[in-house]
C-alpha cells in the first residue's frame, strides 16, 4: 500500500516508518551492541553474512532500533561501543562500514539519544561486483550526456559540453553533439562508498578492480528520430533502473513524456534530475519542479514525488525508491557548478538491486540464454557478440546454439572468452551483461535479436504471435494491414497487424489482444517475454 506523504519529506520518511523488521532482506535492526560475549558474537557475524547475501554484498544496519522498529536510541557511549562491534563484525567477513546518517530521537531520557544508520559492503566471495544497470532518459539538449561525462569522468562541465566528448562514438555526435547511438558508462564505488572512476587516469580494469559496486549507465538519445534506438535500449538491455534529465530552463519539452510514458509502460523505476539549475533563477527550477510533480501525480502516472535536498533525503530516497514502485526521487542540480552533484553520488551509492540473492540463484540454475544485442568484429579476435545473459551460467569453452537463422534453424558454436565491463572474465552468471568472442565463427550469420542457447534447450521459435497492447498515441486509428516496428526484449523487426481480438479498430489509451506476424523472418520468442512495444 502507498505512503501518503508530501514532496519534499524525505528527511522524515525512514526513521518515522520503520516497521517490524523482515526476516529477508538486507535491513537489520539492532538495538546496541556493546560488549557481546563470544558465542553472541558470532551469532552476530552468521547474521551479518546473512544480510550480505541477501543484499548480493550490501546490508544497511539501524543501530538503536528494537526489532518490533521501536525508535529507542542510544547514549554517546553505547553508540560508539556498538559501531566498534560492528566494525569488528564487518572485519570478520572481509567488508567495510560507512556511517550513511546519524538523527537524535525523543525518548525517555535525560541523556540525548541517537539512531544511526550503516551501510556494510564487501566484495562478494565469487568476486562478481555488484552491477546495476541504468537507462538515461530524457529530450534532446537535456544534458544526459554531459552529466554521464561529469560522473563517470570526475570533471565538471565548462558550459560547451566538453565533459560529453569522450561518451560519443562518432563523429556526427561531435560535430552535432547529440547522441544518436547506444553507449555504456561506468561509474563504481568501492567498500567504503568512494566513488572510483576514470579520474586520476585510470582504466575501465582499474575501475573494476577497485569497486564492490558498479553502475552502468545506458546513455540513450533524446531526439525524437532516434527514437526506436532509445526503446531497443530500453526493451533489449534490461536496465534495473531509468534516470530520466529534464532540463531546468525548458521543462517538460520534446521527447520528454514519451521516455516517461516508456519507462511506465516497461515497469522500471525511474527518478528524475533536473539539469542546468546554473542557467536559471530559483522561480523557474521551482517551476519544473512543480510542473513534473503534478504530471507524477495524475491518476496515469499516480507517482509520489520526492525532492532531495539534502544527504539524508538522498539515504532515504534510496532505501523507500527500491521498496515502493510509486515513490519517484527528483534530484535538482547542475554539471558545470556541481551543485547538488554529492547527492545523486549518495543515492547511486546506497541504491539497493531489485532482485534478492534467492531469485539470482533461481535465474542460474535454468539453462543458458543470451541475448544477443551488438555484434563485432575484432582484429585477432575473431567475431564478438555483446549483450545480456538472461539466464543459466555461461562459462569459457561452453558449447551453445544461436538463431534463429533466415529459415529458422540454429547454429552451433563455442565461446572461446568473455569480458566484463572490459576485463576478463571465466564464468558469467544470469542477469550479467558482457561480451563473448566466437572466434572464426561467420558474422554474417549472425544478427541483433538473436538468441544463443543451451543445446538442451530445444528452443521454440515463431513468425505468428499474439501480444495484449495499450496504445499510447496514434493520430489515427489503428486498424487490421497496419505496419509497426514491434520490440520484444532484444527483437527488432517489422510486423503486419493481422487481428485485432474484440474490435475493428483501436484509438488513444485502448487496450487490446493483438495478432502480429513478422514480416522478414522467424524470431525466438516466450510466452510472457519482455513488454511489448511498438512505434508505426
Amino acid at each position: 500500500m502507498p505512503i501518503e506523504v508530501p514532496a519534499g519529506t524525505a528527511s522524515n520518511l525512514c526513521f518515522d516508518l520503520f516497521s517490524d523488521q523482515a526476516e529477508d532482506g538486507n535491513i537489520e535492526y539492532k538495538l546496541k551492541l556493546v560488549n557481546p560475549s563470544q558465542y553472541r558474537f558470532e551469532h552476530l557475524v552468521t547474521q551479518m553474512k546473512w544480510r550480505l547475501q541477501e543484499g548480493r554484498g550490501e546490508a544497511v544496519y539501524q543501530i538503536g532500533v528494537e526489532d518490533n522498529g521501536l525508535l529507542v536510541g542510544l547514549s554517546e557511549e553505547e553508540m560508539r561501543a556498538s559501531l566498534k562491534t560492528l566494525r569488528r563484525m564487518a572485519e570478520k567477513v572481509g567488508a567495510d562500514i560507512t556511517v550513511l546518517r546519524e538523527r537524535e530521537v525523543d525518548y525517555d531520557s535525560d541523556v540525548p539519544r541517537k539512531i544511526t544508520e550503516v551501510l556494510v559492503r564487501k566484495v562478494p566471495d565469487n568476486q562478481q561486483f555488484l552491477d546495476l544497470r541504468v537507462a538515461v532518459l530524457g529530450n534532446v539538449d537535456s544534458g544526459k550526456s554531459t552529466l554521464l561525462g561529469v560522473l563517470t569522468q570526475g570533471e565538471l562541465d565548462n558550459g560547451r559540453g566538453r565533459a560529453r566528448l569522450n561518451l560519443f562514438r562518432h563523429l556526427h555526435e561531435i560535430q552535432s553533439g547529440r547522441t544518436s547511438s547506444i553507449s555504456f558508462e561506468i561509474l563504481g564505488f568501492n567498500s567504503k562508498g568512494e566513488v572510483v572512476n576514470y579520474s586520476d587516469s585510470r582504466t575501465a580494469e582499474e575501475i573494476c578492480e577497485s569497486s564492490s559496486k558498479m553502475i552502468t549507465f545506458i546513455d540513450l538519445a533524446g531526439h525524437h528520430k532516434y527514437l526506436k534506438t532509445t526503446i531497443f535500449g530500453l526493451t533489449s538491455y534490461c536496465p534495473d533502473f531509468a534516470m530520466l534529465v529534464v532540463s531546468a530552463n525548458t521543462g517538460i519539452a520534446g521527447t520528454t513524456r514519451e521516455h516517461l510514458g516508456l519507462a511506465m509502460a516497461l515497469k522500471v523505476p525511474f527518478f528524475i534530475v533536473i539539469s542546468k539549475v546554473d542557467l536559471c533563477s530559483k522561480a523557474t527550477v521551482e517551476r519544473t519542479v512543480k510542473q513534473l510533480e503534478r504530471i507524477l501525480k495524475q491518476p496515469g502516472c499516480n507517482k509520489l514525488p520526492l525532492l532531495v535536498t539534502s544527504d539524508d533525503d538522498a539515504v532515504t530516497a534510496a532505501q523507500q525508491f527500491a521498496q515502493s514502485p510509486n515513490i519517484t526521487p527528483i534530484f535538482t542540480l547542475s554539471s558545470v557548478s556541481g551543485e547538488n552533484l554529492d547527492l545523486l553520488k549518495v543515492f547511486l551509492n546506497i541504491l539497493p538491486p531489485l532482485t534478492n540473492s534467492k531469485e539470482q540463484e533461481e535465474l542460474m540454475q535454468q539453462l543458458t540464454e543470451f541475448q544477443v544485442d551488438e555484434i563485432y568484429t575484432v582484429p585477432e579476435v575473431g567475431t564478438v557478440v555483446g549483450g545480456t545473459l538472461s539466464s543459466g551460467i555461461c562459462r569459457e569453452g561452453e558449447s551453445l546454439v544461436v538463431g534463429p537463422t533466415d529459415d529458422g534453424k540454429f547454429l552451433r558454436l563455442k565461446v572461446c572468452s568473455i569480458q566484463r565491463n572490459r576485463s576478463a572474465c571465466r564464468v558469467l552468471r544470469a542477469g550479467q551483461a558482457a561480451t563473448l568472442a566466437l572466434g572464426p565463427f561467420d558474422r554474417s550469420l549472425l544478427r541483433k535479436g538473436m538468441v544463443m542457447v543451451s543445446p538442451e534447450m530445444n528452443p521454440t521459435i515463431c513468425s505468428v504471435f499474439e501480444a495484449e497492447i495499450v496504445l499510447l498515441f496514434h493520430a489515427t486509428t489503428f486498424r487490421k494491414g497496419f505496419q509497426v516496428t514491434v520490440h520484444v526484449g532484444n527483437v527488432r523487426q517489422t510486423a503486419i497487424v493481422e487481428k485485432i481480438h474484440g474490435k475493428d479498430k483501436l484509438r488513444t489509451g485502448e487496450k487490446a489482444v493483438v495478432c502480429f506476424r513478422f514480416i522478414k523472418h522467424p524470431e525466438y520468442l516466450k510466452i510472457g517475454h519482455g513488454c511489448p512495444s511498438s512505434t508505426p
